[in-house]
């Protein structure tokens, strides 16, 4: 049974862990195979320690565990970009390979959502990877496409996408 729940320090493996594996399955034909083969463990760790101590009294991070091994991620909080219109931001989000498909991807936006809602935000936006398979999954959650932007991801050029919620509540 899958427990969606806020995260701690302890869980920095674990996320890290499903980080490596995500960005490798994920953004395999997008992303250079130089850059993701160069993804480890151990800088994914030292990447999510510092921002377990240096979280923002706004930033929240959630898990989704499976008989105890985290299986996914979320994390959001004020939106990083005073630019917009939108409050919130999805910074975001990872699920094993294995365990997409089933729902927990919905379960971890709403949980980034209601602690948004908490902080009397009212909108939320994220930034995906244009050729990024999941971007199917944002518009049917009910994201809109609001602008892109280039990136610059290893060697490789990329296009940014931000889609936003006008309200939190999902479809």
């Amino acid at each position: 049974m899958i427990i969606i729940r806020e995260a701690n320090y302890n869980d920095l493996e674990g996320i890290a862990r499903v980080h490596v594996e995500s960005w490798r399955s994920t953004y395999t034909g997008i992303v250079s195979e130089v850059y993701l083969s160069k993804l480890t463990l151990e800088t994914r760790k030292k990447n999510w320690e510092w921002t377990f101590n240096h979280l923002d009294q706004d930033d929240k991070i959630f898990v989704a565990e499976d008989e105890g091994k985290i299986v996914g991620f979320s994390t959001g909080g004020r939106n990083r970009v005073d630019t917009t219109e939108y409050e919130g931001e999805l910074y975001a989000i990872y699920i094993l390979q294995e365990y997409q498909g089933k729902g927990i991807g919905k379960k971890l936006v709403q949980e980034v959502m209601n602690a948004l809602k908490e902080m009397n935000y009212l909108s939320m936006l994220v930034w995906v990877l244009e050729l990024n398979p999941a971007m199917a999954f944002y518009r049917k959650l009910g994201g809109e496409v609001l602008t892109r932007k280039e990136i610059k991801i290893g060697e490789n050029l990329l296009f940014e996408v931000a889609l936003g919620w006008r309200n939190l509540d999902l479809p």
